[in-house]
């Protein structure tokens, strides 16, 4: 067990849930699965926590009732290396949910999530600040970031 995880609060799809982000990254597998018996106070058999990694990082997830919900405060951030997998991801964990801007969206359940080129970083970084100031005003108009665009203004000048 990983020494500090990321603690989801679910009202009751705490299984659906782990269930739709292991299905959507590759590296990823169910940990361990603890339902209600008889002593509750969920219904016996339904899911009370469970545990999985997504490409590696382990998640904790409680099926805590309705009392927390997720805000933007926390987000995932996802180091994408492809405009293939940017646009895999986007599509996938933005269904049923919202897209926003600058590469960010809410999945189903409400978790925010960051889907991110590596692409940006390097440009974003670039010794020139010229360069790293067009690429950021590229990205503050995009949705999903779209490796090409983020190119072309870093090109121009």
């Amino acid at each position: 067990m990983q020494k500090i995880m990321p603690f989801l609060w679910f009202d009751k799809e705490a299984e659906e849930a782990m269930n739709f982000y292991v299905s959507i990254f590759k590296n990823s597998k169910v940990g361990r699965v603890t339902r209600y018996g008889d002593a509750g106070p969920g219904p016996k058999g339904a899911v009370m926590s469970a545990t999985f990694q997504l490409e590696g990082q382990e998640f904790f997830a409680l099926n805590g009732g309705p009392l927390f919900k997720f805000t933007e405060a926390i987000s995932f951030f996802v180091d994408c290396k492809t405009q293939q997998e940017v646009d895999e991801l986007w599509e996938k964990l933005s269904e049923g949910g919202e897209k926003s801007r600058c590469g960010w969206l809410k999945d189903k359940y409400g978790l925010s999530w960051q889907i991110i080129p590596s692409a940006l970083g390097e440009m974003l970084g670039d010794k020139d600040p010229k360069k790293a100031a067009r690429v950021m005003q590229a990205m503050m108009g995009m949705g999903k970031i779209e490796i090409a665009g983020l190119r072309e203004a870093y090109e121009k000048g």
